[in-house]
């Protein structure tokens, strides 16, 4: 495949100039549209909280399930937000998803949360997925950055104390992905039916380290920190493959890579996320480290990037095939990404990557007249018919880029 760096360079059409200024203004437009779909039509009235799903076309489904990483995401998204600029609407949002994670989603018998509750909050699915709960301690530590809450810390400390009692491996390293209600073993392990049944994978891993640096920021306890040490170098010792700059996704107990695709959103997230996170603990050695890492991975995706700016989904390992399908998540997670690199090296390739998908995104993602993303388009430039609030769709990757990329412009300038 020809890299679409070529192509960026050779066509002065995927290197449209955009001022600072500019740049910043219409993401904190994005941020405040984004936000206030979620207040507009996901706040449950009726049972609190806020609804299991809302439609493609806006229509909420009061009857949907309420998932634990939905939750967890909308007080991470609301708090960041309120952190990034008081906000009362936001902070409101923000107590509100707070209380309901509180009394509907913990587990007071057992400990940890549970994975999904009805729409009344009675517990759904109880087993305890640590993806979810490392979702959780995200969410309750971003809350107390806005709030200071003592009792939202303590919660978050609680949670993660019963992953490191429960889920850590200590014989084989790493985490163990999911357990019955009471900690006992279960049989599927899987997030979704998409994923392999293994009992370990990179996506789990990535968002324990995500929370665990979250809750260092509020709690800088020792312990944590040597248990986000450990976890960077199991991204390097097992996940991140040296010789494509791909990440395994699933494996065995003893970390035999059982992985069938490579997911290039997980690739460029990772990229800058491991980075942050050895940042967070002030370790020169691995902040360095992840620092290459991150331009080594940001160089290998690039690779994927469709003429349009847009990064496709994934590739089959074994057929060589590409899903050509434009997911909200990736875009949001290749702007940060490409926008890290450029920080990196001053290389304007990667600023004009970040910019081009910037661009592809307003075009063909954003809902202009009710807000939001859509999930995505096919390879052949259709909406894909996906919920635009869901279990899996959250105001989390596209926030989140929003308020990365206006500190980082803020603070790196010029965008040209």
């Amino acid at each position: 495949m020809e890299p679409i760096s070529q192509d960026i360079n050779n066509d002065q059409r995927l290197a449209n100039a955009i001022a600072p200024e500019q740049f910043i203004h219409e993401l904190q437009g994005e941020l405040q549209s984004i936000l206030q779909y979620w207040l507009q039509y996901t706040v449950d009235e009726t049972n609190g909280g806020f609804y299991g799903s809302v439609s493609k076309d806006n229509i909420p489904d009061a009857t949907a399930p309420k998932g634990l990483v939905l939750n967890s995401r909308i007080l991470w998204a609301f708090a960041a937000a309120a952190v990034h600029e008081y906000n009362q609407q936001y902070a409101a949002a923000a107590d509100r998803a707070f209380y309901y994670i509180q009394q509907y989603f913990i587990d007071i018998n057992y400990g940890g949360a549970y994975w999904s509750v009805d729409a009344a909050g009675e517990p759904l699915d109880t087993k305890k997925q640590v993806y979810g709960i490392a979702f959780c301690i995200y969410g309750l530590s971003e809350y107390v950055k806005l709030t200071r809450s003592n009792e939202a810390l303590q919660l978050a400390i609680d949670l993660y104390k019963h992953i490191e009692e429960h889920a850590r491996d200590i014989s084989g390293e790493g985490y163990i992905e999911a357990f019955q209600r009471d900690w006992s073993v279960i049989d599927d392990l899987r997030l979704s039916d998409k994923d392999s049944n293994t009992p370990k994978t990179t996506n789990t891993h990535l968002h324990i380290i995500e929370a665990y640096a979250n809750l260092y920021e509020v709690w800088p306890d020792e312990k944590l920190r040597e248990d986000i040490k450990n976890l960077l170098t199991i991204f390097d010792k097992f996940i991140i493959d040296k010789n494509t700059h791909h990440l395994k996704l699933f494996f065995t107990r003893e970390w035999q890579s059982q992985t069938r695709t490579y997911s290039f959103g997980h690739d460029i997230e990772t990229a800058w996320l491991l980075q942050h996170c050895a940042n967070v603990i002030q370790s020169s050695v691995y902040t360095q480290y992840f620092k290459g890492l991150a331009v080594k991975i940001a160089q290998t995706t690039l690779n994927w990037v469709d003429k349009d700016g847009a990064l496709w989904y994934e590739l089959d390992i074994s057929s060589k095939l590409v899903n050509r399908q434009k997911h909200w998540w990736v875009q949001a997670e290749a702007m940060v990404g490409f926008y890290n690199a450029y920080q990196l090296t001053g290389n304007k390739l990667y600023m004009q990557l970040c910019i081009r998908n910037w661009q592809f995104i307003q075009q063909y993602l954003i809902d202009t007249e009710k807000g939001e993303w859509f999930w995505g388009i096919d390879e052949k430039g259709e909406l894909l018919n996906e919920p635009k609030a869901g279990f899996w769709k959250c105001p989390y990757h596209n926030v989140r880029a929003c308020l990365q990329l206006i500190s980082r412009v803020q603070q790196h300038q010029p965008v040209t």
